[in-house]
């Protein structure tokens, strides 16, 4: 069973390009982030047309979050559950049980900067989201994939000196992240490749061959997944085409049958 994910940059803009890389690499499950359309202008059938069930969170043009999977989609979540869910209602999360796995795609806010209000609003949706996928575990698999927008560990971005006091990098969102590790989550792209140049993001304005990236698209799998996953791919073909995403779509393959 193959499990993607793409952080687009505007479904819009690159749906020719999600459609032609569908037919290439055939994920079975695919979690898209930062759609940048709302449910009504999201383009549900050229996916359909490919095979796949899919659900939609968006809520105008930022952020939006969607998973399209040909294996089932079934106990759909948008967001958060609770009385706290108001505060967090940016389309940022999406989940759905495919073929028994319960698949969260996360978008987690930027932060901008540290001594902005939306760096603590990112630091407690991080809490949320450990909350919520602590909530649905039970008896159903889960991986959580999508963009983080945190590195975990200097390994994960190119000058980690130049980034220390700046979002991404900082220790308490790399808390954040490893509080979901603690759930019993594992973050199986890193455990396959310890190599350092991993990344999935890539600043525009820098040449992919100088690879000033950082990596902070993640697949976060429990215990029970983690031994069946049997490959991890970053695309870094499909970011150097012309007029990508800024991120690298990545993927995991589990063996349904171990």
């Amino acid at each position: 069973m193959r499990i993607a994910s793409w952080n687009v940059n505007s479904i819009r803009v690159r749906m020719p390009m999600v459609v032609s890389w569908v037919r290439r690499f055939a994920p079975d499950v695919l979690a898209l982030q930062e759609t940048r359309c709302a449910d009504a202008d999201f383009p549900h059938g050229e996916l359909e047309a490919l095979g796949y069930e899919v659900v939609h969170h968006g809520d105008g043009p930022r952020n939006g979050v969607a998973i399209a999977s040909r294996v089932g989609l079934e106990s759909i979540e948008k967001g958060f559950r609770g009385p706290q869910r108001g505060a967090y209602r940016e389309a940022r999360l999406v989940g759905a049980v495919c073929a028994g796995i319960r698949i969260h795609s996360v978008y987690v806010p930027n932060g901008r900067a540290l001594d902005d209000p939306h760096y603590l609003f990112k630091l407690v949706w991080l809490e949320r989201l450990r909350g919520h996928v602590q909530l649905l575990g039970g008896d159903t698999p889960q991986i959580a994939v999508g963009d983080f927008n945190v590195a975990p560990a200097d390994i994960d971005i190119y000058d980690p000196v130049r980034w220390r006091h700046r979002t991404h990098a900082s220790p308490p969102e790399r808390e954040a992240v490893a509080a979901l590790v603690d759930l019993g989550l594992r973050d199986v792209f890193r455990e396959r490749d310890p190599s350092p140049g991993l990344f999935t993001w890539w600043n525009y304005r820098s040449p992919l061959v100088e690879n000033r990236g950082m990596r902070i698209d993640l697949a976060l799998v429990d215990e029970v997944l983690a031994p069946r996953v049997t490959a991890t791919e970053v695309d870094r073909v499909e970011r150097a085409t012309e007029r990508p995403s800024d991120h690298a779509p990545i993927w995991l393959d589990v063996d349904p049958g171990r």
